[in-house]
């Protein structure tokens, strides 16, 4: 504790300031049956490709709302709000669709018939539908409907070193927010259909579950992947990060192979055969960051400038809260993050990558079992007392946070998580579980369903200024006349954009000679 107390005395409140946060929130649009909207993607939203806050994830029934990295959590969870807002008040002109708060999808229809984001006639947008299709061969469509919270963050002056410690002590610690927000406990049973599950059913309305369960979304059902689990991908620096991420971006993968990149009519199947077609294809509970420039590799634009954010990929929906998360919740997670940061963080051992998989999986499926254990640093400790240890650990970090910034809101916010551990029965995921047999009859759907229309009447109660209204109706104009220009722009034809695209060079310090980059798909 000393040394994580002298480490925090060395961070000015003129660094804390600096902190950054941004929000990436994934919703499927439902009807009001509960069952996954097959409606195109609104217009009146804008272009997907194109668009700075409103865009699709994998499917075009899916919205992707993002905001831009703001100085306070207040902040950005105001500007998440008022997408929201933007979203609902054109949903609520077209019909009544909504916004489903739930990370584990709506009622699905078969695999196949699950839209794929659409993203116009450029090489850049038919890339980014033809990658979706490759998600869809590999993984199956109804895997990539799970929804959830990116929180991307930052703090001025860090190294690569620094980063990458912080991402080695998250995910040895990341079963913390695991039991404190996870909030997928149960699920539909379309989910599952056909498909080898260990849940149990609850009722006989179609719901399955886990009894302990804190987050399906992160456990067996949701984004794994034998052929990813094969990838022993070490954090101990960014050079073998890269190195390990450009091997399965270069290296054959029998079974996709198999696939081919197109059909027998000459349509395309995936992007590429490798392991991974792209770097966002990599699943993991944190990602180094930073933005790049157009046309730019991720990996390469990480190898040529250093990290410049990370981004955390483990976080539920909250279903009780309208947007999906709360502003307590995002200051918890700053104060992990700087938590992560501030302690001793030895490199990770294969050994050591085992023993965060297990914990990971055990958390999710039984994180409130009483008892339960994980295995952390090479010792076996209860879950719900190592919980309680960083917690206590995070007293210091919200007085800093607080001296820097003034008031007592990270004081209040650590309360609140502190609170939740106190109280178990108080967790997401038991709230979740609590709601769907005591108020809805052990309905799932019927559970989630009202949920997602609460938070449609509070979004649209809510006071809609004009200037937000006609600042996202200029937004959604240009978007559309940018997708326009760069379809007009194209010369390439795909076959060469999607070869020059996928080539190992791009992944690669630039050198010179190299040809000039080509339209990306971020």
């Amino acid at each position: 504790m000393n040394t994580l107390r002298d480490r925090l005395a060395a961070l000015t409140p003129e660094r804390l300031q600096g902190m950054r946060r941004g929000i990436e929130k994934e919703s499927l649009r439902a009807r009001p049956d509960g069952k996954l909207a097959l409606t195109p993607h609104p217009a009146a939203l804008g272009a997907p490709l194109t668009h700075p806050h409103i865009t699709t994830d994998f499917s075009e029934s899916q919205l992707e709302l993002v905001t831009s990295a703001h100085p306070s959590a207040e902040a950005a969870i105001a500007e998440l709000t008022g997408i929201h807002q933007v979203v609902y008040h054109e949903l609520a002109a077209l019909g009544q669709e909504m916004l489903w708060v739930s990370s584990m999808p709506c009622g699905l229809p078969t695999d196949e018939t699950i839209p794929i984001g659409v993203y116009g006639s450029s090489n850049r947008g038919r890339a980014k539908s033809v990658y979706r299709m490759g998600l869809g061969h590999r993984y199956g469509r109804r895997m990539q409907t799970i929804s959830g919270i990116h929180y991307n963050w930052s703090l001025p002056g860090l190294s690569n070193a620094e980063y990458f410690g912080l991402i080695r002590n998250f995910r040895r610690r990341s079963f913390v927010l695991l039991y404190l927000f996870g909030a997928s406990p149960a699920l539909c049973r379309t989910f599952v259909a056909g498909r080898d599950h260990a849940l149990e059913p609850l009722g006989e309305r179609g719901t399955m579950y886990l009894p302990w369960a804190t987050s399906l979304r992160m456990g067996r059902l949701g984004y794994q992947s034998e052929a990813q689990a094969s990838l022993a991908v070490s954090y101990n620096g960014l050079e073998s990060y890269a190195a390990s991420l450009d091997d399965a971006l270069t290296r054959p993968y029998p079974p996709y192979e198999a696939i081919g990149i197109r059909n027998l009519g000459g349509d395309y199947n995936q992007l590429s055969t490798t392991l991974l077609q792209i770097e966002n294809e990599f699943y993991g509970t944190i990602r180094p960051k930073r933005v790049i420039y157009p046309g730019e590799r991720p990996l390469h634009a990480l190898r040529e400038r250093g990290v410049e954010y990370v981004e955390v990929r483990l976080m539920d929906l909250d279903p009780f809260e309208p947007v999906g998360i709360g502003v307590d919740t995002a200051r918890v997670l700053d104060l992990f993050l700087l938590h992560c940061l501030l302690t001793d963080s030895p490199d990770d051992t294969p050994d050591e990558i085992a023993a965060m998989a297990a914990n990971q999986q055990a958390t999710a499926a039984r994180g409130r079992e009483p008892g339960l254990t994980v295995q952390l640093l090479g010792r076996e400790q209860v879950l719900a007392e190592a919980v309680g240890q960083v917690l206590d650990e995070l007293q210091p970090l919200a007085q800093a946070m607080d001296a820097a910034l003034g008031g007592t809101a990270y004081a209040q916010a650590l309360a609140f998580a502190r609170g939740r551990h106190a109280a178990p029965d108080t967790l997401p995921s038991a709230r979740v579980l609590q709601a769907i047999r005591q108020e809805h009859a052990d309905y799932f759907v019927g559970f989630v369903l009202a949920q997602s229309l609460r938070a449609r009447e509070n979004l649209l109660a809510r006071p809609y200024p004009d200037a937000l209204k006609a600042e996202y109706a200029a937004l959604a104009a240009a978007s559309v006349q940018q997708q326009s220009e760069i379809e007009a722009a194209d010369t390439l034809p795909f076959e060469i954009y999607r070869q020059e695209y996928v080539s190992p060079e791009r992944l690669r310090p630039r050198v010179r000679g190299m040809p000039a980059q080509v339209p990306g798909l971020a």
